[in-house]
């Protein structure tokens, strides 16, 4: 087989799995947004008043910018870039020949995402239940916090620095996933909703409410930072950087799947 054909053949594979992945990705968005219509969303009928966990992003100032774009490792920890913004990090004019090494300390650098799921019944939070045993008519029922429910995540790995390995995780999950995320919500007691399920007579109805939680792994690079200082130049140098697998389970804020049987 000619060259030419054997280079045709791979590239149209080439093509092929990234269409296979592609169309992938786009039915598992399917999946969520169909899954998404049966999801109560409760934020205006929550008795208790969450508020966004999602901080304003630290954006770094003109110098930490530089210093970043010029570092060999990728920062984007927020606590880093805020420290280095506070740091008076211009060096005088006249510094002719001086060198040092300010040691910054040891931090979580980065976090990337590798993988994402979703569990729609992370933490059972409520149950009502309607008798119609006795019945001969058709009654509703329908969802009603009986109980106010904290509902909370966690890193799924013990590992240094987790509140701010947790603030990365956060706001990167919170990009792929489209859906408020927080690692600590709250579901107040006597929330409700007006949808309602009908109860057959002769049975029970259970009507059963779940929080869910976005499963988010990744890893997260750690290093010890380090500003050179040369003359009038300043640059930082990370040294002994490591990586570390990591996950972590953050609730869905305000949102509620429903499930509800007749027995």
């Amino acid at each position: 087989m000619k060259r030419g054909a054997i280079t045709f053949i791979l590239c149209l594979s080439l093509f092929q799995t990234e269409m296979i992945h592609a169309e992938s990705e786009e039915t598992k968005r399917e999946e969520v947004r169909n899954f998404l219509s049966s999801v109560l969303d409760i934020s205006k009928e929550n008795t208790y008043p969450n508020t966004p966990s999602m901080k304003e992003q630290v954006k770094p100032n003109e110098l930490t910018k530089e210093l970043l774009e010029d570092a060999k490792v990728q920062i984007n920890n927020p606590q880093l870039i805020k420290m280095l913004n506070e740091t008076d990090l211009q060096p005088s004019p006249l510094a002719i020949g001086y060198r040092g090494m300010i040691y910054m300390g040891e931090w979580p650098l980065n976090y990337e995402t590798k993988e994402q799921s979703i569990n729609w019944q992370y933490q059972k939070i409520n149950t009502n239940q309607k008798d119609n045993q006795d019945g001969y008519e058709s009654k509703n029922i329908h969802y009603s916090q009986e109980k106010e429910r904290a509902v909370r995540g966690a890193l799924t790995e013990k590992v240094d620095y987790p509140n701010q390995i947790k603030e990365m995780m956060l706001f990167e999950a919170q990009k792929r996933a489209e859906l408020p995320l927080a690692f600590d919500t709250v579901i107040g007691e006597g929330t409700d909703m007006n949808l309602s399920y009908g109860v057959p007579s002769k049975k029970v109805g259970i009507l059963e409410a779940y929080a869910p939680a976005v499963h988010e792994q990744g890893k997260v690079t750690f290093g010890e930072v380090y500003l050179k200082l040369k003359g009038s130049k300043t640059k930082i140098v990370i040294q002994n950087v490591e990586t570390k697998d990591v996950g972590a389970w953050i609730p869905v804020q305000d949102r509620l799947s429903i499930t509800f049987r007749a027995q």
